[in-house]
């Protein structure tokens, strides 16, 4: 069926409806819900007893197939209308002007009903939302905001290292699940650890004016915030935290987890344990061999800076050069996601799986699926998320003291690679 038989077949069930002794009629007083209530004022949106019209500008409805009855406006089976997901026959989006003209009442019951106002009748609000569906209308959200007296967009915005990196995910969800609470949508985009890839993507964010920004950091000055935050854009920084700025933050106990990983390696009777990391200048990496050293000191065994790699740019093949060198160590800490699934490979493609113990920083998929199960010092980022996401909201909502720092644990979980002794004993 093409659109035209379409539109014809809804033109002609409305006069089959309407020419019915019992078909119910758009009544002079539609608008009227009782005593006090708002009536429809004689503008451009109701000239005379229930006649409903477009804007001055626009077309018209004609006093013929248009226009059957007092009040009731309708489609014309040949002319070109907005189609749902069409956007309109001239390509411009339906407007609320349209939907009242369809629905046959007043632009402020259109209003109301979108905005879920409650003084609207049931058979008024189903009218508008019929009329919306046929249309394909959608309410613009950003014209709201702008005439709101908070003028809030109920969006956020978010930036990241990677979206696509697990990690950074599962604290887009947390987030996301406190922002739906409040009908907020998030917008995430990731800055590659460039610097002046996250500034332009938060000066961006900005500029479509979300009511705030969760961060996590790959510039080492943050000053360039202070502008938006004065303008009343809420800020918190997650996983890391900011420069030049004094800002809410969440974060993991990294330098405590990692030592806690150590020294469950020292406990199983390493020494020789090789540090796997990411770039030194990120706050997290740089805790996280922190972490590392202070285990080692705190056991008396001398740091090998032979055994101190960063793998950020080629983890698979820094594991192999570790562990085909001539004074190979017996055990391996990774003190990132992406370097220890890289880790798991190199091991098990070298069949070193249940001679060399692996303890992760961060759990991974699958972890408990290779033999043996990958032990992990594990990280709860979808707590990280809602944490950050509940510091920002309720900066939204008027807490205006001084910054805040969030903290949380991390979890050692034994599943047999931590637990291998030096030659592979457990």
């Amino acid at each position: 069926m093409n659109t035209g038989d379409h539109e014809q077949e809804i033109r002609q069930e409305t006069f089959s409806n309407e020419e019915g002794s019992g078909a119910e009629r758009p009544r002079p007083d539609a608008d009227h819900v009782g005593p006090g209530a708002e009536r429809p004022r004689p503008d451009a949106d109701h000239v005379g007893p229930g006649a409903v019209h477009l804007d001055p500008g626009a077309e018209r409805p004609r006093p013929d197939a248009d226009h059957v009855g007092p009040g009731a406006v309708h489609l014309d089976p040949g002319a070109e209308h907005p189609r749902p997901g069409a956007g309109g026959g001239n390509g411009r989006r339906p407007t609320m002007k349209q939907v009242a003209a369809v629905a046959g009442v007043s632009l402020a019951t259109v209003s109301r009903v979108i905005n879920g106002g409650p003084t609207v009748r049931p058979d008024l609000a189903a009218r508008v939302n019929e009329a919306v569906e046929l249309l394909g209308y959608r309410h613009n959200h950003t014209a709201s905001s702008l005439r709101r007296a908070d003028r809030l967009s109920a969006s956020i915005g978010l930036i990241f290292e990677d979206v696509a990196n697990p990690f950074f995910s599962a604290v887009h969800r947390g987030v996301e699940d406190v922002a739906r609470e409040r009908g907020v949508l998030t917008f995430a985009a990731s800055s590659d650890e460039l610097p002046e890839r996250e500034r332009e993507l938060a000066e961006s964010l900005s500029a479509r004016r979300v009511d705030g920004l969760i961060i996590a950091p790959a510039s080492t000055d943050h000053s360039y915030l202070q502008r938006d935050r004065a303008a009343g854009v809420a800020l918190v920084f997650v996983d890391r935290p900011a420069s030049f700025i004094d800002a809410d933050v969440v974060l993991t106990d990294n330098t405590g987890g990692a030592r806690a990983a150590v020294t469950h390696l020292i406990e199983h009777g390493h020494k020789r344990i090789a540090y796997l990391g990411d770039r030194p200048e990120l706050h997290t990496a740089s805790e996280r061999l922190r972490g590392y050293r202070d285990a080692l000191a705190r056991r008396g065994i001398r740091e090998e800076v032979a055994l101190i790699r960063g793998a950020h740019a080629r983890p698979y093949d820094v594991v192999t050069e570790v562990l085909t060198s001539h004074d190979p160590p017996t055990a391996l800490f990774t003190s990132q996601n992406l370097i220890t699934i890289a880790a798991v490979r190199a091991i098990h493609a070298l069949g070193l799986q249940r001679k060399i113990a692996h303890v992760g920083f961060d759990d991974v998929a699958l972890a408990d699926v290779v033999e043996p199960g990958l032990t992990v010092m594990a990280q709860d980022p979808f707590a990280l998320g809602r944490s950050a996401a509940e510091l920002l909201f309720s900066r939204l909502d008027g807490y205006d003291g001084p910054s805040r720092r969030v903290v949380h644990p991390t979890t050692l979980i034994q599943r047999g690679s931590g637990e291998l002794r030096p030659g592979g004993r457990r």
